[in-house]
């Protein structure tokens, strides 16, 4: 097994031939390392002295955002074949297999919605992405259980959005319930090239938020670009986000660089607009970027007997999307804030 998943690749098998991975199968490599593969997407790798990090990586939670799934593909390879060597435990995740086959970011239902238990309410386990949602969240706390001597928990789910941004890389930093916001973590972000954060301020059912809540994980929704077809990516633009990821994985003693928090440009989001109606419609056009503000009193989005306006002067648009389904989320808008309380 080990050969085969080696020479023929994880991810490659993992889409191709699921059925091999039905059963968890664990092989020792060359170097000591543990690996096991739990089910097809899913591989954990545990090197042979005490961790100090247990790390989740997570992507292709929406199947057509490719650049990070080729990240760590390449990182998951390279740890099979020896070229690397990862000196913390890691949990790599390739979120939705099919959507990834079709080149969609979901089949039937957007995944990243259904975290934090989602997937099982109304109308319940009905599709393979409710499925498949409950089955990451239990690989998730079999791994930090089974790592429970480690120091720190950390899950980056990793994604490329929809639009152009004016920010081309940024993160959500899921809202901590009174926890501090990481100086360390922030400059991690950094030196993955992504200056720009979103401090979210309410509960969400993202994957990102699930790792947080449920385990205090240092946790981030990492968007590193746009969306395009596998093979189209230009791979020098996310250098900075795989060389920090390796780094993390594979230097026992990797600390990023420290950072001032001026360096960084940090919002916080200002209104959370569902969409409730059919015609709910957008006001702005479809290659406007992400970060792309108005004065208060715009109208940003409007549907049935109601409208959506800026509410004050630099209000900015983030993730608009008017073909979401009826009670989802197809707009953010963020405002610049600070943050006032830093935990190293």
């Amino acid at each position: 097994m080990q050969n085969i998943i080696t020479s023929q690749g994880f991810l490659a098998l993992s889409r191709q031939q699921p059925e091999m991975f039905d059963h968890s199968t664990s092989f020792t490599l060359a170097n000591n390392t543990r690996v096991t593969v739990h089910a097809p997407g899913i591989i954990e790798f545990v090197p042979s002295h005490s961790a100090t990090k247990a790390i989740v990586l997570s992507c292709g939670v929406h199947g057509n955002e490719t650049a990070p799934i080729e990240i760590l593909d390449d990182l998951v390879q390279g740890l099979l074949n020896g070229n690397l060597q990862c000196q913390q435990s890691v949990l790599v995740l390739f979120g939705n297999l099919p959507a990834m086959d079709i080149g969609e970011r979901f089949v039937e239902e957007n995944m990243n919605r259904l975290f934090s238990g989602a997937h099982s309410q109304a109308p319940g386990l009905v599709n393979d992405e409710r499925r498949r949602a409950l089955q990451l969240e239990q690989h998730i706390e079999h791994f930090y259980a089974a790592q429970s001597s480690v120091e720190t928990r950390i899950h980056y789910d990793l994604h490329t959005a929809i639009r152009a941004s004016k920010n081309e890389k940024f993160a959500v930093y899921p809202l901590l319930h009174g926890r501090n916001h990481s100086r360390s973590q922030l400059a991690f972000m950094a030196a993955c090239g992504v200056k720009t954060i979103l401090l979210s301020e309410s509960p969400t059912t993202t994957f990102s938020y699930f790792s947080s809540t449920a385990f205090n994980a240092h946790a981030f929704t990492v968007e590193l670009g746009k969306v395009r077809p596998f093979g189209q990516n230009d791979m020098t633009r996310f250098a900075e986000a795989k060389a920090a990821l390796l780094a993390l994985v594979c230097d026992r003693d990797y600390q990023p660089p420290s950072i001032s928090l001026d360096d960084l440009l940090i919002y916080r989001v200002n209104q959370v607009i569902n969409k409730q109606h059919a015609d709910f419609q957008l006001h702005f056009s479809d290659d406007t970027a992400n970060f792309t503000d108005y004065k208060a009193g715009q109208v940003l989005a409007s549907e049935t007997q109601r409208q959506y306006v800026a509410q004050q002067d630099g209000e900015a648009i983030v993730f608009p999307n008017a073909s979401v389904a009826i009670g989802q989320r197809a707009l953010l808008t963020v405002v610049p804030t600070t943050i006032e309380s830093l935990d190293d």
